[in-house]
């Protein structure tokens, strides 16, 4: 049954895809109802899929000697990404019947929204690292190709491309983590190597394992890499959601902590991953705290709390990491679906025009402060629990620098997220905009986000005791949530870190009124530029600009040549990989 199950959740989007692919623009009710149908049929696929989880392989597929075999292991770990990638995926669709109504090429829209889907639930799913990367590569695509709808744009343009070369950096690593696993082992099989990583020479362990570190920096926007997120903001405010909040970002940390076993005797990997981390959660909340667009004031807030993941990853808390990992997805989605609702109404990103709109749009209100509620770490939502886990764990096994620097994180994340409520629905009103509620379809997605975003910590015992009963290599303890729920309210940690939490509120509450006038300074100019890092990219490409110039001399225009050149790199890999072996 979970190879069936398995076929679906891969094969039901990418089915809907190709028929989408070939529908026509002229009938866009058709269109929706499809996107729709098939969405719906993939999620609630991937939630039966949750009851058959194991760590034994479901699909086994001989695909040739170098190929290896491609293989899908619905273990603990992958089962709950898919259903997160696939439920989400199909609220952010519905959402999408409101939201893109009256909007141009909806085919070419849908059929990259479900492509997605599907490759994501295979990258997870996938036992095989070749093929994960094939998976991987085809998330980034469709995140290319949505970024970039608004083809007229020169910004959504631009954005995309930023987000496929960066994230292309990160294929690169695994990639090649992938060849030098093949080259050592003879196999792709990601059990393999996670059995066999003792046996694996040290030097060659660590080039696999710091390969996979760049590969989830990148893919998940931590530094330095973080700088492609924000400008990935040009998408439809449905892929913000879906694509750039709670799933395609979520591969890198997926990446981290699906490896962990393999490299945590690898001398500096912990420590770098906890740098990693804290560095992308700080360096980002820095850029929230001034942020003047909407949708941007949440790509930070998600690479920082992405940095929350990877930084309890590195201090070994693989069950925190994996749990925040969880609720961020549920309630991100729902501040981005219902910041669309706004921009949507608004016309506008510009949180400096708005105010006040909580008294046009109560809905939306209601669930967005719900949202942010589970942002800022307040009992008894989502974000609450598995903050405080992460913290805990840090406090317990990390250093005490890193972990001074996340409680840092944690009071900006709290001013960051009341400023934006408070701009956006209350205060006084900056313009008159007439705005209204949000339609039928919206209300659905943002009504099932905000009833997960209460409700998803009471999931914290299943989900321990589905990873504890299908990652033997993991070592993980099992917890019931009430045993959870205690361990957290009697935790030292978790008075500190909501006393920390108070601060940040408290501070924004006695600067609002010069938060919703201030002008701009030097500072949100330095955070505009990611404190010098979209500098740098620039130069980046310019060097590469002028490097690919002086190689445009070895192009003669004469096939003959051209075969040769060819031919030859392909002797030079062969004789490398011959030579590895």
């Amino acid at each position: 049954m979970a190879a069936i199950l398995i076929g679906f959740v891969i094969g039901i989007p990418w089915l809907g895809a190709l028929i989408l692919w070939r529908t026509n623009d002229e009938n866009p009710r058709l269109q929706h109802t499809l996107a729709v149908a098939f969405s719906i049929a993939a999620g609630f696929s991937s939630l039966a899929l949750i009851f058959f989880s194991s760590a034994q392989t479901a699909v086994d597929i001989p695909m040739g000697a170098f190929f290896g075999s491609l293989t899908f292991t619905p273990d603990g770990l992958a089962v709950s990404l898919t259903a997160i990638a696939c439920v989400i995926g199909s609220l952010a669709v519905v959402f999408s019947v409101d939201y893109m109504k009256g909007e141009a090429q909806l085919s070419r829209y849908y059929t990259f929204v479900l492509l997605f889907i599907g490759a994501m639930a295979g990258l997870v799913l996938s036992g095989s690292l070749l093929f994960m990367f094939f998976f991987w590569e085809i998330t980034a695509l469709c995140s290319y190709a949505l970024i970039s709808f608004y083809n007229d744009d020169p910004k959504a343009v631009a954005g995309g491309i930023k987000a496929l070369i960066i994230t292309q950096v990160g294929g690169v690593g695994l990639l090649a983590g992938a060849l030098i696993t093949y080259s050592t082992l003879g196999t792709y099989q990601v059990s393999d190597l996670l059995e066999s990583a003792g046996t694996i020479p040290a030097n060659v362990l660590a080039f696999i394992a710091f390969g996979f570190l760049i590969a989830a920096a990148a893919k998940s926007a931590q530094f330095p890499f973080h700088t492609w997120l924000p400008d990935a903001m040009e998408a439809p405010t449905p892929i913000s959601a879906l694509i750039h909040a709670a799933t395609m970002v979520n591969a890198g940390v997926y990446l981290l902590a699906r490896f962990y076993p393999a490299f945590v005797q690898v001398p500096g990997w912990a420590l770098s991953v906890t740098i990693v981390g804290l560095v992308s959660a700080l360096i980002t909340a820095f850029m929230a705290l001034t942020a003047t667009d909407l949708k941007r004031a949440l790509a930070y807030s998600t690479v920082s709390q992405l940095g929350y993941m990877v930084y309890a990853i590195g201090v070994g808390g693989f069950f925190a990491s994996q749990f925040h990992l969880l609720s961020h997805a549920v309630f991100k989605a729902l501040l981005f679906l219902a910041a669309g609702a706004v921009i949507h109404a608004a016309g506008t990103r510009d949180m400096r025009r708005m105010g006040a709109l909580g008294k046009q749009m109560p809905f939306v209100r209601n669930v967005f402060v719900l949202g942010a509620l589970a942002l800022a770490g307040l009992p008894i939502l989502s974000g609450f629990w598995s903050k405080e886990l992460i913290l805990e764990v840090g406090l317990a096994d990390g250093p005490i620098w890193a972990y001074v620097g996340m409680l840092l994180g944690a009071g900006m994340t709290a001013f960051y997220t009341l400023r934006i409520t408070w701009l956006v629905f209350f205060g006084e009103a900056r313009e008159s905009l007439h705005v209204h509620d949000a339609g039928f379809a919206m209300k659905v997605s943002l009504g099932l986000l905000a009833a997960g975003t209460l409700s998803t910590w009471l999931l914290a015992g299943s989900f321990s005791g589905l990873f504890h009963a299908t990652l033997p290599f993991h070592s993980i303890h099992e917890l019931s949530t009430l045993e959870l729920t205690e361990e957290i309210f009697f935790a030292p940690a978790t008075y500190i870190a909501l006393t920390v939490v108070c601060l940040g509120l408290g501070i924004f509450w006695m600067v609002r009124k010069q938060a919703a006038a201030r002008k701009e300074a030097q500072f949100d100019i330095l955070s505009r530029e990611s404190f010098g890092f979209d500098w740098l990219n620039r130069q980046v490409t310019s060097i590469t600009f002028k490097f690919a110039s002086v190689l445009q001399e070895t192009q003669t225009g004469k096939l003959n040549w051209n075969v040769v050149g060819i031919l030859g790199a392909l002797l030079v890999v062969l004789v490398f990989l011959l030579w590895s072996a």
